[in-house]
């Protein structure tokens, strides 16, 4: 059973590293719309190809915006530190009853 809490405990930190990773590419998303990027530059473009599936879903549900304002990074990155402070230490505790 120790195998399941060792795959378990990796799956966790996989999980938080890439919810980690995430969470900074949105921040930058939220910084480039401040100022006027090059919308053909890869970056630009593979920071808005990553992030709008999610933002966009967010902006239907919850049209949170105040004159030019955007709030849906800020739900986003809220949505991913409680996955981040509540998957993660959930499925570290799993993996230590399996002996992990």
């Amino acid at each position: 059973m120790f195998v399941i809490g060792y795959f378990l405990q990796a799956v966790a930190t996989v999980l938080h590293y890439v919810l980690y990773t995430y969470m900074l590419i949105v921040i930058a998303r939220a910084l480039l719309s401040w100022v006027s990027p090059d919308p053909y530059n890869p970056i630009v473009r593979f920071l808005y190809n990553v992030t709008e599936p999610v933002l966009y879903r967010i902006r239907k549900v919850v049209p949170l915006a105040a004159g030019s304002i955007d709030f849906t990074p800020m739900i986003l990155i809220l949505a991913i530190v409680f996955l981040d402070q509540f998957v993660v230490p959930s499925l570290m505790r799993i993996a230590y009853m399996f002996g992990g």
